[in-house]
């Protein structure tokens, strides 16, 4: 059976929210047309699985980091139960003794890590299976089969109607966070005050963007296509790279002697304007799924280095901060530079899928070329 698909990740990303709607609900019709049909004992357990597995998960990798734990657990609680079930007649205590024992290992063995979830699945399976007391070994195994059948449905689901990789998700967040920071920074070069308050909530967009990339690491592991130092890295650049202009933002003249020092350098909007340029080719490249390829990223200080030392304000003190403002504007050149090497070494990262449909978007747009 051919599997629906819209084949544009892009679409999926900017539609994701009732995509994923859609996919929930059509996960949960297809467990209850199989426990209606067939019949199934205990099947809104394979409903509350269903829901439960794809949960506010969007994406492939979240949906199948999350389906491993469930299975994991609930395989393993499953199990765990159906062992003190097979003891005929178990002397009193036994049964609780046992229970708190596989709860205290399971919370013990995942408390703090990655695989909670699968803990929790663990204590819920255990629990359902032979926390009431009674030993019934058709009972327990009943309903963990329909703890699997649900999680199964709901990992195909997520796999065939409409799907979102979390490759994606990561590849337009990056390159909205990259098309923000070279807007705020093209606007820096013609700001005369401070930050003006869309500035502002741009730069806390553009964290919060960082913060999602950052949930999604798991889920990218779990999707084989880059490793969590790779991730890492890239975010902690952007990070880098945000402050950085945050401070360029922030700076503030005390003297028009530094103002103007810094507007005689003959050359130095130029190179920022290129910078820009520069950082709005890169956010074009990773979400059309190009090969990153950007012009060498150069701020030469030397060049400046005479016209920023030396002066003297009016009351005759000493200049530094013309030399700091360049030094800033240097390090978000070769934090740039050093965003678009470790890009380039992915080689999973370019896809041919986003280049084939880049030109049927309107809205992905080469801004800092004025062209598709």
């Amino acid at each position: 059976m051919r599997s629906f698909r819209l084949r544009d990740p892009y679409v999926n990303y900017r539609h994701r929210r009732p995509i994923h709607a859609l996919r929930i609900c059509a996960a949960v019709a297809i467990t209850y047309l199989i426990i209606t049909l067939l019949p199934i004992p205990h099947g809104s357990w394979a409903l509350v699985s269903t829901a439960m597995v794809m949960g506010n998960l969007p994406h492939i990798g979240g949906v199948l980091d999350k389906a491993k734990q469930r299975l994991l657990g609930t395989v393993t609680g499953v199990g765990w139960g159906v062992l003190i079930t097979l003891i005929p007649d178990p002397p009193p205590g036994l049964l609780l003794g046992w229970l708190l024992l596989g709860i205290a290992l399971a919370t013990y063995i995942t408390f703090g890590k990655r695989h909670a979830y699968g803990g929790l699945m663990f204590t819920i399976s255990l629990l359902l299976v032979a926390g009431d007391g009674h030993q019934d070994l058709p009972l327990a195994l009943w309903r963990g089969f329909d703890v699997l059948l649900g999680t199964c449905v709901g990992l195909t689901v997520t796999l065939l109607l409409l799907p979102q990789k979390a490759t994606d998700v990561l590849r337009f967040l990056m390159a909205d966070n990259l098309e923000t920071m070279a807007r705020l920074y093209q606007a820096h070069t013609a700001a005369a005050a401070g930050v003006d308050p869309s500035a502002r909530e741009a730069l806390k967009t553009t964290s919060g963007l960082l913060v999602k990339q950052r949930g999604l690491i798991d889920a990218i592991h779990s999707e084989g296509r880059l490793r969590r130092r790779d991730l890492d890295s890239l975010i902690s650049l952007q990070r880098r790279m945000l402050s950085t202009i945050e401070l360029l933002l922030e700076s503030h003249w005390n003297t028009r002697s530094g103002h103007e020092r810094i507007d005689a350098m003959t050359g130095l909007r130029e190179t920022q304007h290129s910078l820009a340029r520069v950082l709005g080719s890169l956010a074009y490249q990773v979400r059309t799924g190009q090969p990153i390829q950007v012009d060498g990223i150069t701020f030469d200080l030397q060049r400046y280095g005479d016209q920023a030392q030396g002066g003297r304000t009016e009351d005759g003190r000493l200049l530094f901060s013309p030399s700091g403002y360049l030094w800033l504007n240097r390090e978000l050149a070769r934090l740039t530079q050093t965003l678009a090497e470790e890009l380039g070494k992915l080689r999973r990262l370019p896809s041919q899928r986003l280049r084939r449909r880049a030109a049927r978007h309107p809205q992905i747009i080469d801004k800092t070329k004025g062209r598709p």
